[in-house]
């Protein structure tokens, strides 16, 4: 990912103008390395270690939302929401 687009998702997604590692960063972050990824197994789909790392972001993304999700129900629904996460 490119320094611009991270700090363009940072800028977007933070509490305030110093905040880089809340949850909802985090996930964000989580979520555009994930669909960089996905498109990369697309087009070389026997890419096993890139789907290791795949299924790894997932899973470290799944419990991020859920930690928002006992947290902060409003945050965590508007922000699958923006993400479009199912």
């Amino acid at each position: 990912m490119e320094k611009e687009k991270k700090q363009e998702i940072i800028k977007k997604f933070a509490r305030n103008e110093k905040d880089t590692g809340s949850t909802e960063v985090q996930v964000a972050l989580l979520t555009e390395r994930i669909n960089h990824l996905t498109d990369h197994l697309k087009a070389n789909p026997q890419d096993n270690h890139s789907r290791r790392g795949l299924l790894k972001l997932v899973g470290q993304r799944k419990g991020l939302l859920n930690y928002l999700e006992r947290e902060d129900i409003a945050k965590y629904r508007e922000l699958k929401k923006t993400l479009g996460i199912r």
